[in-house]
């Protein structure tokens, strides 16, 4: 299980029933102390996709103890929900380029065999794929909004094919029929280009290209290391992929498809978690895990000149989605003192919106601690980083039991 930041605070808290401080030492303010109970009675919120008119947000939240999609305005207010699900867990996906129709995902009880659904414009559901025992998932639109992809393991539960989904009719073709195992990373904009990756051990990756015209599988990995195909240039002529190969970090490079080179783009001291071109295609946006937090980096795209953001909110930055039209962008914070909340930033204004409030109520988030990185060396020598919380409670008198979580990376502990 992975916790989010805020949880091991909840954790360290609700231990921490530390002793008074000795005489003479006073704690560093005042603090009250909370159960394990009440930190994890929280709201949990995932997804963002804007409306076609850019005036809503359309998220997940389990506000009712179960998932469903609600719907918020850009420019703050309650959120409203468009799913009331009491069984099945329901996600949002995607409005529709030009209307208000709606692509979510429901299983059925619990079994985790997400469906594809679209809420019509008259508030009926469809599902879109049909049948016992698949899997179906979301791979994206088309850049006219005349198709979006997706894939489902209907055929054999072993592997996922590939479908072009027409969005007015909803007929549907088979792009690639999957037999080896391999994982879809990205589409190119003209649809004639699938990368794949192929795992081989926890650490080592082959990277693959599909020429959808020519039917043809081309290696792309140049040697034993991690390779992730992130997406393609909006032009249709660049792979751009994460890789750690020769290097410590994963960092970015770009495949030429005409030439067949390959050359760095993007380079951190850390690991740079992923990259993706907005819809519209005028922004790149990059996540780096700079020790311990995620830090957004925006670049033009024809340039790959960095963009001005403004000052985010102090935590996690994540699921970063840009609007249609390149003029807006929806994210997540994830803080020391706060669990997820949605926010949404106008390029060209001052600050950022919160537009969602998911902290239980009894929790005084002034009662949190923020975070502070530290590290220590192992009987190697080898320093090891960690995140240190310190109850505000905790003194050098006052000992307060401790937690100690260990992360093991991605699915690990």
């Amino acid at each position: 299980m992975n916790l989010p930041r805020y949880a091991v605070v909840a954790a360290l808290l609700a231990s921490a029933h530390a002793p008074l401080a000795a005489a003479g030492t006073a704690p560093r303010r005042p603090s009250k102390e909370y159960t394990i109970e009440q930190f994890m009675a929280t709201t949990s919120v995932n997804g963002a996709s804007f409306s076609a008119d850019e005036k809503r947000v359309v998220f997940s939240s389990n506000a009712t103890g179960i998932f469903n999609v609600y719907s918020v305005p850009v420019a703050g207010g309650p959120a409203t929900p468009v799913t009331t699900s009491t069984g099945d867990s329901t996600f949002a996906v995607s409005f529709f380029p030009a209307d208000d129709r709606l692509l979510y995902t429901r299983d059925q009880g619990g079994n985790e065999l997400n469906h594809l659904y679209v809420r019509g414009t008259d508030g009926k559901d469809k599902d879109l794929t049909p049948g016992e025992k698949l899997k179906a998932i979301f791979k994206g639109w088309t850049p006219s909004g005349d198709a979006f992809w997706a894939a489902t393991n209907e055929r054999d539960p072993k592997f996922f094919d590939l479908y072009r989904y027409d969005a007015n009719s909803y007929a549907r073709t088979m792009t690639y029929k999957d037999e080896t195992g391999y994982e879809l990373g990205a589409i190119s904009n003209d649809g004639r280009y699938l990368a794949f990756a192929k795992p081989v051990t926890t650490a080592e990756d082959e990277m693959y290209l599909w020429d959808v015209e020519a039917k043809q599988m081309k290696p792309l990995h140049e040697g034993r290391a991690a390779y992730s195909p992130e997406d393609f240039d909006p032009a249709s002529h660049s792979l751009y992929y994460r890789t750690n190969d020769g290097n410590e970090f994963t960092r970015v490079r770009r495949y030429d498809i005409a030439s067949g080179r390959h050359e760095d783009v993007e380079k951190a001291d850390w690991d740079v978690m992923y990259t993706y071109f907005s819809r519209g295609g005028r922004y790149r946006v990059t996540g780096v895990n700079d020790d311990g937090r995620t830090v957004i980096k925006l670049y033009d795209a024809k340039t790959n000149a960095p963009v001005k953001l403004p000052s985010l909110p102090n935590g996690d930055i994540t699921s970063v989605s840009i609007s249609k039209s390149d003029a807006r962008m929806a994210f997540y914070v994830n803080g020391d003192r706060s669990p997820s909340n949605l926010y949404v930033y106008e390029f060209g204004g001052a600050a950022a919106r919160r537009l969602t409030d998911t902290l239980n109520k009894e929790i005084d988030p002034a009662d949190l601690v923020e975070s502070d990185v530290v590290r220590f060396k192992s009987f190697d020598g080898m320093a090891i980083p960690s995140i240190l919380f310190r109850p505000y409670q905790a003194t050098a008198a006052a000992r307060a039991p401790a937690l100690v979580y260990v992360h093991g990376g991605p699915g690990g502990q």
